[in-house]
């Protein structure tokens, strides 16, 4: 039921226009008034089910009922002291968790932050600092924020660093292998060794930064023999593995953390999103003695770490265990991938469904073309989205579909959106 009937999405849409600027792109025409689980309402009492998950943040749904309980009694005792100034246990207890969850048995600590990109930002410090170097690689395709550090690590100049320059320096690009566009691990390592001949010593190089499975960018998963060979030249010229988790945490892939797919341990491990169920927490999780790197007083922010935020977090990361949404997003994911390739059979510009977990894209290709096709992949969304579906778009070319449905989605919806999407495809 419409809780706001003085409301209108057409009215709302035009005071969005002249109250906010052009540079924040929003997807929808329309304007949420409240939400549950995997299913959202609109001003006008339109219903929806959620593919979107706030961008990969609600791996745990909507609303869920323990993590509001957890914020709620937060809020009854403060609800905001700065970490720095008046530290507090479950900041600690919450630090304590994650190093004991995330992959290795080797000694390592937690700090948080508010954003994915915050976090990104703090690591790339935290490298400077522990190895005294300054240059930075990361791959095309990637995504690691807004920032202006974030936008030089990006590798995707539309729309992210577009009228921004110049950034920041000492960032290098490799190419990110993707069988589907012809890229090879041995291309990406071998414009390595190039960058090291015509650009950088690698003894200057502070960190490799890396995205299991890239997100933005496509969800493309990394060839484990890529992880291997960059994990060889890490410890060759003392350089760090970064990988950022941002997107991929908390379960996404059918593993806590996606580094658990591969045999290859990182030097640290960003993570944000679905790390505290769409409140603003974000955390750099590291080897003890790369984390020490920085002085006292060097990591921080006056909101980093919100006790409310962190007491999100600790109630996802319950859920997420009692109700096993590691081994449900594996299920979920099992069951999408197989409609997606059924449905491949008689689509003739689908050109491949891949991914780990609930990690999935459907990348679109145009068929007399054989080049990658935006138009399809928006025909695909806009069908979806006239009945009731919200799905988003990713890659480097804007022709991938990506799925982010909460892993707390029940059955009965999961399995409306998969019709729903059968036909958006059939339409499209």
């Amino acid at each position: 039921m419409n809780t706001n009937t003085s409301l209108s999405n057409q009215d709302l849409h035009n005071r969005r226009l002249a109250a906010t600027p052009r540079g924040i792109g929003v997807m929808a025409n329309f304007f949420i008034d409240r939400a549950l689980n995997s299913e959202v309402w609109d001003v006008e009492g339109k219903r929806y089910i959620d593919f979107a998950g706030g961008i990969a943040v609600l791996n745990t749904g909507h609303k869920h009922p323990k993590m509001v309980a957890a914020i709620e009694a937060q809020l009854q005792r403060f609800t905001h002291t700065c970490y720095q100034v008046l530290p507090y246990e479950s900041y600690v207890t919450l630090a304590e968790r994650i190093n004991a969850l995330t992959p290795g048995n080797h000694a390592k600590k937690t700090c948080f932050f508010s954003s994915g990109a915050e976090a990104v930002e703090n690591a790339i410090k935290i490298a400077r600092a522990s190895t005294n170097r300054p240059g930075i690689i990361a791959f095309s395709g990637a995504f690691h924020g807004r920032t202006m550090m974030g936008c030089a690590l990006t590798g995707k100049v539309s729309p992210y660093k577009i009228g921004f320059g110049p950034f920041p320096a000492e960032i290098y690009h490799l190419p990110f292998p993707i069988d589907l566009h012809g890229v090879s691990v041995e291309d990406s390592i071998n414009v390595l060794h190039i960058l090291f001949k015509a650009d950088i010593d690698p003894k200057r190089v502070a960190a490799i930064i890396i995205e299991p499975v890239q997100g933005e960018g496509g969800f493309y998963a990394a060839p484990p023999a890529l992880m291997q060979a960059l994990r060889k030249e890490c410890d060759e010229h003392g350089m760090l593995l970064i990988y950022d988790e941002v997107q991929t945490g908390f379960g996404r892939t059918g593993k806590l953390f996606a580094a658990e797919h591969y045999d290859v341990m990182p030097d640290m491990i960003t993570m944000a999103k679905s790390l505290a169920g769409g409140t603003t927490l974000s955390a750099v999780c590291g080897k003890a003695e790369v984390m020490d790197g920085p002085a006292p007083g060097g990591l921080g922010g006056t909101y980093a770490g919100n006790p409310l935020a962190i007491a999100a977090a600790h109630a996802v990361i319950d859920i997420i265990e009692e109700e096993k949404l590691v081994e449900r997003a594996n299920y979920l994911g099992d069951k999408l991938t197989k409609r997606l390739k059924a449905a491949q059979a008689k689509t003739p510009s689908l050109k491949e469904v891949r991914g780990l977990g609930s990690m999935i894209a459907a990348e679109f290709f145009d068929p007399a073309t054989n080049e990658p096709s935006m138009d399809v992949v928006k025909r695909v969304q806009q069908a979806a989205l006239d009945e009731g579906l919200i799905l988003l778009t990713c890659g480097v070319y804007g022709n991938a579909i990506r799925f982010l449905y909460p892993l707390t989605i029940q059955d009965a919806l999961f399995d409306e959106a998969l019709d729903i999407i059968d036909r958006a495809l059939a339409k499209a």
